[in-house]
């Protein structure tokens, strides 16, 4: 299968990235100046620039990457059904990649959490007519005012015609364009508001971001996260999933349960290495300086989140 990696497109998320602080923090704060440039407008900008690339799966779904988190888009006689609308500057090219599907409508979507790279694309789809179902939890986040110091952005509460519209209290299970689609929550891991999203018939399952494929991730401890609710949900994936499942994964080329399964292998392993480190009375900044990612950075740190913030994401949680 076609790797989604785009060599350009991830060079420019890097740069934006290299910007960041050491340790990713969400918290609220009072209005600030907004700077010149920043994080979250080079990586909006590389969003905006694309390009949006299209992989056919099967049973009539692809996956769509170039705009923030990967989209999943079940097409079909009634429209479109998304999982996750990406960033809203890339509404024509993710528009145009749809009508390279199907001219049909966008129905419905999941947000599989609140954050901007996953949820941005609402506002506008809502617009155009669709429902956006999300989770109570990310429902609240939405509505807050939330800085992420890192991105350089204060993401403020979205406008009502904005925010989802139909909230999934509980596990759910649908009938849309003759697929099977069951909505399941996990317990908090990447979030406080995850969900996931099978499509039976075809057996394709849609993660969000508790699976970063090939990519060490953020964790959102502010908004209920941590590394062993990440773990445990990268266990639930596990259990989901059987050899011939396809798996689409917030991040990175399209999965399988291997790479699932590696990746679950590895939050364990830098999460024992860390906590050993963090027992032995180790500082944050004693546990980068011992490299405990070091022979893992070559596959799992070349994206988004360094091996060193890797460390000090875990070092939080354990």
């Amino acid at each position: 299968m076609k790797s989604p990696l785009d060599p350009q497109r991830t060079k420019r998320i890097l740069v934006a990235l290299s910007l960041a602080f050491p340790v990713l923090v969400l918290a609220r704060v009072a209005p600030a100046q907004t700077p010149i440039s920043t994080p979250f407008s080079q990586i909006n900008a590389a969003a905006k620039a694309g390009p949006i690339n299209v992989h056919k799966l099967r049973g009539g779904i692809s996956m769509l990457d170039g705009s923030g988190g990967n989209i999943t888009a079940l097409a079909g006689p009634k429209g479109f059904f998304l999982v996750d609308t990406g960033i809203a500057v890339s509404r024509a090219m993710i528009l145009d990649a749809l009508r390279s599907i199907s001219p049909g409508k966008i129905r419905f979507a999941v947000d599989t959490h609140w954050h901007w790279d996953h949820a941005d694309g609402n506002g506008w789809m809502r617009a155009q007519g669709a429902s956006i179902m999300a989770d109570p939890v990310a429902l609240k986040r939405l509505k807050e005012t939330i800085r992420v110091v890192e991105w350089g952005n204060t993401f403020r509460p979205k406008p009502v015609a904005e925010l989802p519209d139909i909230i999934i209290k509980g596990d759910r299970t649908l009938q849309e364009n003759g697929e099977t689609i069951r909505i399941r929550h996990y317990k908090a891991g990447h979030t406080d508001g995850d969900m996931s999203v099978y499509f039976v018939k075809a057996d394709v399952l849609s993660t969000g971001d508790t699976f970063w494929n090939g990519q060490y991730p953020f964790i959102d401890y502010v908004g209920g996260g941590s590394i062993d609710g990440a773990i445990a949900s990268a266990n639930a994936n596990i259990a989901m999933a059987t050899a011939r499942t396809i798996i689409v994964p917030g991040h990175g080329p399209v999965g399988d349960l291997k790479s699932q399964t590696d990746f679950r292998d590895m939050l364990v392993t830098i999460r024992n290495r860390v906590a050993a480190l963090k027992r032995k009375g180790l500082t944050i900044e004693q546990a980068q300086a011992a490299t405990p990612t070091k022979d893992l950075d070559a596959k799992w740190g070349q994206s988004v989140i360094s091996g060193k913030l890797f460390t000090a994401l875990v070092y939080r949680g354990v």
